[in-house]
């Protein structure tokens, strides 16, 4: 008896020989045919039938698939529908109060120092103009509170953001930072130091100063002259009457002049501004929430720069953040081949004033629109060209210059807003002319050769017997320049400026710090090659390093205070911690180049504090 098993193995064998043994299946077809066994019948598949058995199979695989994709996508398009009724909704309470403008806060710019100042009459000085930008679009009478008090809704997709931004600019639930615990800045601000008694000005150290009566009388017979002149048809119009220009209503009283020329009538012979002067305040508020009315490209330098106007016919100097804050400078490149950055410029001048020099005109930093504040404004039509939206949809330019002006290294929004450094405008040079003296100690700007002073140890003493270090304070009014720019390791110090209306005795100003603060883990000593080679420092000078030295008034401390007072502090600290710390190190390098020179050296400190004693600066720090 056969069992189940054998008996259906059986019958397989025999369905296979049957099979090979038919006379219309070639040797091909016999290898490549497919033997089934379905229940009790023998039966064979070509290869035809069997594709067509897997090809139904698959359309029934597709079939099913197709319906649970359906499916998929349904429930998709109902959660995305859902999503932008809710977006939409959000929007619309956004929207809502899009008319409302910010709070203006005392918080919103920095603090130059609360401390009241009395100006006599005499120190008014005559309105000095600014060159007018050509007509702008004009600007809706409502406008959106976006950053600065200039963002339009319309193309802005991250209203919301931007508005929460500006909140932030103007300091809306920003506590101060003396609120809590002792302010050692206005304590470093407090000390004598700081506070030292001044020569009585006399007229002819002004800059500027106001013309009298009998001036303006004359002046005023002629611009009369002129208006009847003009005939009907002629296309003459009030500076006043301009497109966007606010109405000028300018006197004698310094209370009608708008912030910017009050500063152009405080620059006197020996610094550019009053730390003291309440009006700084308002300097800086005006660039840091002020509506930008134009805005072209600056000619000249290397890197792209912009000057941009406002409506009190005031104008400021815009570099944009080309790298984040964190970024160090390429060890690879050259000094002369590194980015500018945006916030080197604002912690300069923050710098430049708690050294108590005073040389670097006021700068802020504010959050602009790409869109509303520079392409829709720009009479330039170089820099509109340069204009795109990037793949990843931020509004970009590059503008024209030497360096990095190009596609490969656009100047991009985030999608439109951008981080910016605006520095105050210094008087017009028809009516403040400016003389450029190159630096003694400026670099080669080679890749293989060196200049003079970094071959001769002894080169100083060619520089003390040439005009104008030969006499007077300049030579140590370089050093000063040389000792901020080591601290703050600013290599690209090639040329400097004087007002020519005070000769050679007067200040230096401090301009352009773009490249400085690019590298926090290096020092670069050759910066300080000045005080080295020389062996001079001003004692007032001296006495402020060593009492940022101390504890209590360290120069990192200080900085990060002052710092903490501009706008764009809201966004991220404008310098690193590493910066900051960089700052404390390279403040004792200098003053150990200065002990240097005292061991070695008798007549080092040039005292221009020779009627005050110890006891009066506080003691000797």
């Amino acid at each position: 008896m056969f069992s189940a098993f054998e008996w259906e193995r059986s019958a397989k064998a025999s369905c296979v020989e049957r099979i090979g043994r038919r006379p219309d299946y070639t040797v091909t077809d016999k290898q490549s045919a497919f033997l089934v066994w379905r229940g009790s019948k023998c039966s064979s598949v070509t290869p035809g039938e069997r594709r067509g058995e897997e090809q139904g199979r698959e359309i029934m695989v597709r079939l099913n698939l197709r319906q649970s994709t359906r499916s998929i996508y349904l429930g998709l398009a109902c959660v995305s529908l859902t999503l932008h009724l809710l977006l939409a909704l959000f929007c619309l309470s956004v929207l809502q109060s899009a008319c409302i403008l910010p709070t203006s806060s005392s918080s919103s710019v920095p603090r130059i120092d609360p401390v009241s100042h009395a100006s006599s009459s005499s120190s008014s000085s005559s309105a000095a103009a600014s060159n007018k930008q050509a007509n702008s679009r004009q600007h809706g009478d409502c406008h959106k509170p976006g950053v600065g008090g200039t963002f339009e809704n319309e193309g802005n997709d991250s209203f919301s953001e931007d508005l929460e931004r500006a909140r932030k600019l103007i300091g809306v639930g920003k506590p101060s930072p003396t609120e809590s615990g002792r302010s050692k800045l206005q304590e470093l601000f407090k000390h004598p130091l700081y506070n030292l008694p001044r020569p009585k000005l006399q007229e002819d150290d002004w800059l500027l100063r106001l013309k009298t009566d009998a001036e303006a009388e004359e002046i005023e017979k002629e611009e009369k002259a002129n208006r009847d002149s003009v005939t009907s048809d002629s296309d003459w119009q009030s500076a006043s009457e301009e497109e966007g220009y606010d109405k000028v209503t300018w006197t004698r009283d310094k209370e009608t002049h708008p912030p910017w020329l009050r500063f152009h009538l405080g620059i006197s012979r020996w610094e550019l501004y009053d730390r003291k002067d309440l009006h700084l305040a308002q300097l800086t508020h005006y660039l840091a929430t002020r509506r930008i009315l134009g805005a072209v490209q600056k000619k000249g330098g290397t890197q792209l720069k912009l000057l941009v106007s406002f409506p009190n016919y005031g104008q400021a100097l815009l570099k944009p953040m080309r790298q984040s804050r964190d970024a160090e400078t390429d060890v690879n490149l050259f000094y002369f081949s590194d980015f500018e950055r945006h916030n080197a410029e604002i912690a300069a001048f923050h710098l430049d004033r708690v050294l108590g020099f005073n040389r670097i005109p006021p700068v802020v930093g504010r959050l602009i629109n790409v869109t509303t504040d520079i392409r829709d404004v720009t009479t330039d039509e170089r820099l509109s060209r340069t204009f795109f939206t990037s793949p990843a949809g931020n509004v970009c330019f590059y503008g024209q210059c030497e360096y990095y002006c190009s596609s490969e290294h656009p100047v991009c929004g985030r999608p439109h807003v951008l981080e910016v450094s605006l520095a105050t405008m210094l008087p017009d040079l028809s009516l403040a002319p400016r003389r450029s003296w190159r630096s003694p100690w400026r670099r080669s700007y080679s890749r293989t050769k060196l200049a003079q002073w970094e071959k001769d140890a002894a080169y100083c003493d060619t520089v003390k017997k040439t005009p104008p270090y030969n006499r007077g304070s300049r030579l140590v009014d370089l050093i000063d320049m040389a000792v901020l720019d080591f601290l703050m390791s600013n290599m690209d110090r090639h040329h400097y400026e004087t007002f020519e209306e005070f000769g050679n005795e007067t200040f230096l100003l401090h301009l352009d710090h773009g490249r400085a603060f690019g590298r926090h883990s290096q020092d670069e000593p050759s910066v300080l090659a000045p005080l080295v080679q020389c062996c001079r420092i001003r004692r007032s000078t001296l006495l402020r390093l060593r009492l940022l030295s101390r504890p209590d008034f360290r120069l990192s401390d200080v900085m990060r205070e002052s710092l903490a007072q501009d706008p764009l502090t809201a966004v991220a600290p404008l310098l690193s911690e590493p910066h900051l710390s960089a700052l404390d190190r390279r403040l004792a390098t200098v003053l150990a180049a200065v002990q240097t020179c005292q061991d070695g050296n008798e007549d080092v400190v040039y005292d221009d504090l020779d009627e005050h004693d110890d006891q009066q600066l506080g003691g000797n720090p």
